[in-house]
């Protein structure tokens, strides 16, 4: 064949392999979220086991091969990137990722955002934003320092108000997420409420999820979203509002504070219908459903070739079995979790 034709034909097929992502149900994916590694310098009870094993270094993608990813999939069609763990900023040079990523922010990707413990915020807030970031979420699931050393088994929750300032300070928007959690925190969530909205924070409430094996039992902990609404709506006044960020909270806003509080609803209000996201893992592992443990490989492709259009099609076929939704059921004769990872190998 002449040279000249197969050239052509090439770039026919990069142009095709870089199509954007479309599911067997025609949801267009343009929100990826990547754990960038399973660690966490804290032990959230409803999250991981006290005494976790983590992955071996050589498992986990280099900072390189997650840009190569990421970039990957934002030639895809990806337009909201979110970094996770684990606890994103205990990954050794993270910061180096963070800026490659953010060059790419209005030339494909249009945000670039963080979820963090807000453990090492005061270290990386001012660098976040030189990088591109505008906006992230810190986990907060009380105000009482006390409970929160509990509830993280061994966290600081005065290093955590450190870095929310760091983060104002900085410049960022800062969203508070919170796991609502019966006998724990229920009762403090109109606090918490006030808190967030007092200083011009969202906070979102998230039903407890069915991952990993814990040393509790998740029943005693979970709290029905539907519940705490109507126990909420004793106090406030809430109004339905349209508002998104591209995740699957649905928000209302309270009359008496001002402010916007979302609900993350995976057990109660199954969210599917409208997903737009796929979870990347630091070991290169596709996940194309949170609650299912279909997956994709490609750390083994990406390490095998250099070829981008192999990337992209192997991008295509995990795409094509993205599931309607998941399965998650939480009740006293399935207390067995769903899917046996930890939410910090998937990314949170």
């Amino acid at each position: 064949m002449n040279r000249r034709v197969e050239t052509i034909a090439d770039a026919m097929l990069l142009v095709a392999d870089a199509r954007p992502m479309i599911d067997p149900f025609q949801r267009a994916v343009t929100y990826l979220r990547v754990s960038v590694t399973d660690r966490c310098d804290l032990r959230c009870t409803y999250c991981m086991a006290e005494s976790m094993s983590f992955l071996p270094k050589k498992d986990l993608l280099t900072l390189e091969e997650l840009n190569r990813l990421c970039s990957a999939f934002i030639a895809k069609g990806v337009r909201k990137l979110r970094l996770t763990g684990g606890e994103p900023l205990v990954r050794k040079n993270i910061m180096h990722l963070v800026r490659a990523l953010g060059k790419q922010i209005g030339t494909g990707l249009d945000e670039l955002t963080l979820t963090t413990n807000g453990s090492q915020l005061a270290r990386f807030a001012d660098e976040l934003y030189d990088c591109g970031v505008r906006r992230i979420n810190v986990s907060l699931d009380t105000l009482d320092p006390n409970k929160f050393r509990q509830i993280t088994r061994w966290g600081d929750f005065h290093k955590v108000m450190e870095g929310i300032d760091a983060a104002h300070q900085a410049g960022l928007q800062i969203k508070l997420n919170a796991v609502a959690l019966k006998d724990f925190n229920d009762v403090e969530i109109p606090d918490m409420i006030r808190f967030a909205h007092g200083r011009g924070m969202d906070l979102t409430v998230i039903e407890t999820m069915p991952m990993g094996e814990i040393e509790e039992d998740r029943t005693d902990r979970y709290l029905p979203l539907s519940k705490l609404r109507v126990d909420l709506e004793q106090q406030f006044t809430l109004s339905e509002i349209g508002y998104r960020t591209g995740g699957p909270a649905r928000y209302v806003t309270i009359k008496e504070t001002g402010g916007r509080l979302g609900f993350i609803t995976p057990m109660t209000h199954n969210f599917c219908e409208s997903c737009n996201r796929v979870r990347l893992t630091c070991t290169g592992t596709l996940y194309m459903c949170l609650g299912q443990n279909d997956d994709a490989d490609l750390r083994t492709i990406m390490r095998t070739t250099d070829d981008d259009g192999r990337l992209y099609a192997a991008i295509d076929e995990a795409i094509s079995r993205k599931p309607q939704g998941h399965d998650f059921i939480i009740d006293r004769t399935n207390n067995r979790p769903v899917v046996t990872r930890h939410m910090s190998v998937t990314g949170g």
